[in-house]
């Protein structure tokens, strides 16, 4: 749920304390946190920030386009090792001449079968 308008944006008190001295006296360094509920304001742009992901801290470049979000958008906190299928089905190369694989696109290495019905050595009609 979004917060109210009338409220404003919720950035941490520190964290805000730590921009405004930064601004202020004009040096620019890595400021480390843990809060990553806190919204990115206009005033952080250009700054970068070490998001803890709670294992270790990812650095974040602010630019404008980050403005509005949450610091914690941009440190994820899961790692994606892949789907458990796809070391499954894999098939390095097929060998030539080999029927091809269910699901494959027709006609791709296999004869071509007769019509349903029709005798096993009887020819195709070629407008049918």
């Amino acid at each position: 749920m979004a917060r109210s308008v009338k409220k404003g944006p919720f950035v941490d008190a520190h964290l805000m304390k730590k921009v405004q001295g930064m601004l202020e006296s004009g040096e620019k360094r890595v400021v480390k946190t843990w809060s990553r509920r806190s919204t990115i304001t206009p005033e952080m742009v250009g700054f970068t920030f070490a998001v803890h992901n709670g294992r270790k801290f990812i650095p974040v470049f602010i630019t404008e386009n980050a403005v509005g979000h949450k610091l914690g958008e941009f440190s994820p906190t899961r790692t994606f090792h892949g789907h458990s299928g796809d070391r499954k089905g894999k098939v390095e190369g097929a060998a030539p001449g080999a029927p091809a694989a269910p699901g494959a696109a027709p006609g791709a290495g296999a004869a071509p079968r007769p019509a349903p019905g029709a005798p096993a050595g009887a020819p195709r009609k070629a407008g049918a």
